[in-house]
């Protein structure tokens, strides 16, 4: 009797009770996005692709591992392997709620660890579309989130939510995203600066399931205004694989286990 008097209380409430919010939607993307598994381990191809078709390509491996519940502390470690300019470079981030990440790149030409500064979190990542923050995601709390609309993209169903940076510390004035519902990975992005122009898309073009994780193995960043592009392809994707926490320093950054980076 108790359970048929909730589902009629239910019924009668209004719909909005139900409705998901654009910051709860944010918030599932993310920990569908960065934090699924306890860690994980990706064999990556980096393709830069000029205006004119001309192509580089950079390939690393990538390691992150959580640090709590998702949206909690991450680590990420980066290693290089080719081509010949950033060959053993390797790059470290320490992920925080709530306040500016700490960023690391050791530089095996001059033998040098650079801490990379908060201010420069938006600067492009060796040289491709994405910026040092699009490699470990953006704070959802620096950020204010409408859900604008509901829409099918391609033969997913959508949300799409407008992120409208807090501080003027950004170099885009509000990147609408596509959301999909059953997933909640993020399946394109659009960048808007401060006329209100498109000038940088992402879009997920791969999913598949990895351990049962559904992961985006191929992704691409467009620059609109420049022409160039950055591909990126997950050759050997892995999760839950017992990442040390040992790996995480600057020690390992000049000298990388070779267990971890191949």
């Amino acid at each position: 009797m108790k359970r048929y008097l909730i589902l009629f209380v239910a019924l009668l409430l209004p719909l909005e009770v139900f409705a998901i919010t654009a910051d709860e939607v944010m918030k599932k993307s993310q920990a569908a996005f960065l934090y699924q598994g306890k860690d994980f381990k990706a064999r990556v191809m980096m393709k830069l692709v000029s205006r004119g078709g001309q192509e580089r390509v950079r390939e690393m491996t990538m390691l992150r591992k959580n640090f709590g519940e998702a949206g909690g502390d991450q680590k990420y470690f980066i290693y290089f392997f080719q081509p010949a300019d950033v060959k053993d470079m390797t790059f470290m981030v320490y992920k925080y709620p709530k306040k500016d990440d700490d960023r690391w790149l050791f530089v095996p030409a001059i033998n040098m660890v650079r801490r990379i500064a908060a201010q420069d979190k938006r600067s492009s990542f060796v040289g491709s579309d994405f910026t040092y923050e699009d490699i470990s995601g953006r704070d959802i709390e620096d950020d204010t989130h409408a859900l604008i609309k509901e829409e099918k993209l391609g033969a997913k169903d959508c949300y799409v939510i407008k992120s409208t940076p807090k501080a003027a510390d950004v170099d885009y004035s509000y990147k609408l995203s596509w959301i999909d519902k059953t997933t909640l990975l993020p399946l394109k992005e659009e960048y808007s600066d401060g006329k209100a122009e498109q000038y940088r898309i992402f879009s997920a073009d791969e999913i598949k399931d990895v351990k049962g994780f559904p992961t985006i193995t191929k992704r691409t960043m467009k620059n609109l205004q420049s022409g160039h592009s950055t591909q990126v392809t997950y050759i050997k994707t892995d999760y839950n694989i017992g990442v040390e926490d040992s790996l995480f320093t600057e020690r390992f950054l000049k000298q990388p286990p070779r267990k971890w980076i191949e």
